[in-house]
This record gives structure tokens, C-alpha cells and sequence, in this order.
């Protein structure tokens, strides 16, 4: 999960209070919106996820005990509400940081679930209102699927190249943002999922 910059490229979540902090529904969420919105306020993130003021801000408060997220310097000024951003530039959370006790892999699991439903939730949306996108955005869009023999070490390697792949333009994105290139420029969720399996 990543998206803004300035900060700690991904910070890699190693401790089970903090995997757990973020394995809930709402908190994922907020966290997701934060990295699009790059800073916001408990209000601002409230529309989008339709739940009460309150209810986030809790939420929010208790992703910044983690260091998760932070508040924003540059609007501390306004003073009326609090704005927050992410504390790094995405997450990483890698399965070998949580094999060690049952309650660690069962809390690795259950987030990499979480994750991917609302992953697969973000995609269910585009379907659904794929219409009202013109038709070069439906045309640029991507969903495949690629079987393939490799060993583990080939998997790594294809991950990596992937990953660095995305990176490319994620940072080709942000520098147009910064020089205030944006039009025609939209958010792009990508997401990959590359897996052994027995047939």
C-alpha cells in the first residue's frame, strides 16, 4: 500500500500492535484515504467513508499511537481541526516478520484478507462505473491473469521487477503533480497478487 512522497519510502510493520492497529476495516480505510488526499481532516475523511466525525477521529487517533499516520505541520496553523497525513510513503508488511507464533500468523492472515476485499472492492466499483469513464480510460485499463512455471527465487525476482516498475510511474506522477501537470490525470489503483498454487 503506497502512495505519497517526502517521506520514509515504505515503512515495514514488524510488531503485532501495530499489524493489529491497522487490521480493521474502517482504519484501512482512513489509511487508504490518507495516502490519495495526501493530508486531510477527521471531517474531510468522514464524507468519504460515510461514518461520523467522532468515530473516525478515534480511528485516527489510534493509527497516529502507532505511528501510522501524524499530523500535518504545514496546517497546524489553521487550528480549527486537526489535519493528518501518513507517516511514511506506504506500508510493507512481509509474512516472514509474523511466522513465528500462531497469533502472529493468524493477525498476518486476517489483514492480508482485509486488504484484499478491499482491494477487490475497489475493483467491483470500477465495473460498476466503468460506463461513466470515457472510453480511453476503459481502454487503458488492465485485468489479466498469467500462469507460469518458476522456482521461488524467479517469483522474487518478477515481484521486485514489478514493484520497481510501479514505483517508475508512481514517480513520474508525483513530479507532475508537484509541477502542477494534472490534467487528465486520475488516481490508478494497481494491484498485483502473485502466488504459488497446486492444480
Amino acid at each position: 500500500m503506497s502512495g505519497m512522497s517526502g517521506k520514509e519510502r515504505d515503512r515495514r510493520i514488524t510488531d503485532l500492535g501495530t499489524l493489529k492497529a491497522l487490521a480493521h476495516p474502517l482504519r484501512m480505510k482512513l489509511y487508504r484515504g490518507l495516502l490519495i488526499a495526501h493530508v486531510a481532516t477527521a471531517s474531510q475523511l468522514a464524507e468519504q467513508v460515510d461514518e461520523a466525525v467522532s468515530l473516525v477521529s478515534y480511528h485516527l487517533r489510534k493509527l497516529a499511537e502507532h505511528g501510522l499516520i501524524e499530523e500535518a505541520e504545514a496546517q497546524r496553523a489553521d487550528g480549527r481541526e486537526r489535519w493528518w497525513e501518513p507517516a511514511s510513503d506506504g506500508l510493507s508488511i512481509r509474512d516472514e516478520d509474523f511466522r513465528d507464533a500462531p497469533e502472529k500468523a493468524a493477525a498476518h492472515t486476517a489483514t492480508s484478507r482485509l486488504l484484499f476485499e478491499q482491494q477487490a472492492d475497489m475493483y467491483r466499483r470500477y465495473l460498476d462505473e466503468r460506463a461513466h469513464w470515457d472510453p480511453e480510460w476503459n481502454t487503458a485499463a488492465e485485468s489479466s491473469e498469467t500462469v507460469m512455471r518458476l522456482t521461488a527465487d524467479e517469483l522474487a525476482d518478477l515481484s521486485a521487477e514489478l514493484r520497481a516498475l510501479a514505483q517508475k510511474y508512481q514517480e513520474k506522477g508525483r513530479a507532475a503533480d508537484a509541477a502542477g501537470d494534472t490534467e487528465g490525470r486520475e488516481n490508478v489503483a494497481l494491484h498485483t497478487n502473485a502466488f504459488p498454487f497446486r492444480a
